[in-house]
C-alpha cells in the first residue's frame, strides 16, 4: 500500500515539474527550444513557394568567406595576368598591338611621362592621381591605359596588355584597373552636371543619406531611374507601369534623346540624385556600355541592390558574391515580380543581405584599397614586362 502511495506522489510531481519546463519554455526561458522555433519561422515559405531563393541564400552564405586581408582583390589580378604568364611575360612586340588602343604613359626614374594627346583630360587626371601617389615606389615601364567605357581587347583580337576599367568576363582580356572616378571625371549626369565627384567624399554624403533613411522607414518598392541605353532594361519599365506600388522605374532622357519612343512611349521621368536613392529598399543595378558606374554607390545606401546581369565586371566585382551581398537578376528580369514579393515576405533577409553589401564596400572600397590595387597591379605588371623603356622627347611630363 506504502508502494502505491509512493508512486502516486511521485507521478504528481514529475508531471507538475514537466509542466513549469515547458511554462518556462513558451513564455522565452528555454533557449534550446527557442533557437529551433527561432530557425524554423526565420524563413516565411507558404507552401515551399520560396523554398529555391531561402535554399540559395542559406547556401551562398554558409560557403561565404569574408576577406580578411587588405588585399580583397588579388584573384581579379590573378586572373588578369595569368595569360600573360602563361605566355612567358609580356613583350615589346605584345605592348606594340595595343599602342593605339589609350593612353600611353611611361615610368621612367620615378617620373610619370604621357604622350601630350588626351581624349578625356579628366579620366586622365582621375588615373594620374593614383599613380602619382605612387610614384616613388615604382620600378619603370610603360603602359596603355584606355580611357573608353567599353574594352579593347577581345578574344579575337591581337593581344595586347591594354588597362581598362571594365571589361566582359569570357569576351575581352583587358587589365582591371580601379576606374578614374574614384578620383575625378566621373559620369555627368543631371544632377552633378561636373560628375559625381571624388568616391571619398561622396561615400561620406551618401552614409549621412543612409542615416536619415534607416531600413525600417525606407520605401517598400523597388527603384530604377535611368537612360534607356539598351532594351535590357524594358521589362523593369513595363512591370513598373502595370504595378507602381511594386516598383516604381522609370526612364530618363539622355543626348539621344529626340522623342518618347526613346522613353519606350512615355514621356522622360527627371533625374533623380543618389540620395534620393536611399528612400527605396530595394535599388536596381543594370550595365551601361559598360560595367555600371553606379553599382557601388548604391550599396551606401544600404538597401537590397539587385544586379542585373553577370557578364560586365570591374576589378571589385567578383569579390562580391550573389545573394551574400546582392540579389542576382537575369537579364531576362522574368525572376523579379518573385523576388520582391520573396523580400516582402522575408524583410530580415533583405535587410542582412543589405547590410553584408554596404559593409563590404565601406571596409574593402576605401581610397586606400583603390591605391593599394593600383600599386599592386602595376608592380606585378612591371615584373611581367621584358623590355627595357626609353625616353621620348614628344612626352610631357605628368605633375601633381
Amino acid at each position: 500500500m506504502l508502494i502505491v502511495i509512493w508512486l502516486l506522489i511521485t507521478s504528481v510531481i514529475y508531471t507538475k515539474q514537466f509542466d513549469d519546463i515547458e511554462s518556462s519554455c513558451s513564455s522565452g526561458g528555454c533557449d534550446g527550444e527557442n533557437e529551433i522555433n527561432h530557425e524554423k519561422n526565420k524563413y516565411k515559405n507558404p507552401d515551399g513557394k520560396w523554398s529555391k531563393y531561402i535554399r540559395l541564400i542559406k547556401d551562398s552564405v554558409s560557403m561565404y568567406k569574408p576577406c580578411k586581408t587588405e588585399d580583397c582583390f588579388l584573384l581579379q589580378r590573378r586572373a588578369d595576368f595569368r595569360l600573360w604568364i602563361d605566355r612567358g611575360g609580356i613583350h615589346e612586340s605584345d605592348f606594340q598591338n595595343g599602342i593605339k588602343l589609350g593612353e600611353h604613359y611611361k615610368i621612367i626614374n620615378h617620373t610619370l611621362f604621357r604622350k601630350k594627346e588626351c581624349i578625356f583630360p579628366s579620366r586622365c587626371k582621375g588615373n594620374e592621381h593614383f599613380i602619382l601617389q605612387l610614384i616613388n615606389q615604382l620600378p619603370d615601364m610603360e603602359m596603355i591605359i584606355n580611357t573608353y567605357d567599353w574594352p579593347k581587347v577581345y578574344k579575337n583580337s591581337a593581344l595586347a596588355p591594354v588597362f581598362s576599367f571594365s571589361k566582359q568576363i569570357n569576351g575581352s582580356y583587358d587589365i582591371l584597373y580601379p576606374a578614374w572616378s574614384f578620383w575625378e571625371g566621373g559620369p555627368a549626369i543631371g544632377p552633378y552636371p561636373t560628375g559625381i565627384g571624388r568616391w571619398d567624399i561622396f561615400t561620406q554624403t551618401l552614409t549621412k543619406e543612409a542615416e536619415l533613411w534607416p531600413w525600417e522607414k525606407k520605401l517598400k518598392q523597388g527603384f530604377f531611374r535611368g537612360s534607356r541605353t539598351s532594351n535590357e532594361r524594358d521589362p523593369l519599365i513595363l512591370l513598373s507601369r502595370e504595378q507602381p506600388l511594386l516598383i516604381d522605374a522609370q526612364y530618363t532622357k539622355n543626348q539621344a534623346w529626340k522623342s518618347n519612343e526613346d522613353t519606350l512611349n512615355a514621356p522622360p521621368a527627371a533625374e533623380v540624385t543618389m540620395e534620393e536613392h536611399c528612400r527605396y529598399k530595394y535599388l536596381f543595378n543594370f550595365r551601361g556600355i559598360a560595367a555600371s558606374f553606379r553599382f557601388k554607390h548604391l550599396f551606401l545606401c544600404e538597401s537590397l541592390v539587385f544586379h542585373v546581369g553577370d557578364e560586365w565586371i570591374e576589378f571589385f566585382y567578383p569579390a562580391m558574391k550573389p545573394w551574400v551581398h546582392y540579389v542576382p537578376v537575369s537579364k531576362s528580369l522574368v525572376e523579379v515580380r518573385d523576388l520582391l514579393q520573396f523580400f516582402n515576405e522575408n524583410d530580415h533577409l533583405a535587410k542582412e543581405i543589405a547590410n553584408r553589401g554596404q559593409s563590404f564596400v565601406r571596409t574593402n572600397l576605401r581610397m586606400s584599397d583603390v591605391s593599394l590595387y593600383w600599386y599592386n597591379l602595376l608592380k606585378r605588371y612591371a615584373k611581367l614586362s621584358k623590355w627595357k623603356v626609353l625616353k621620348d622627347p614628344s612626352f610631357i611630363e605628368v605633375k601633381l
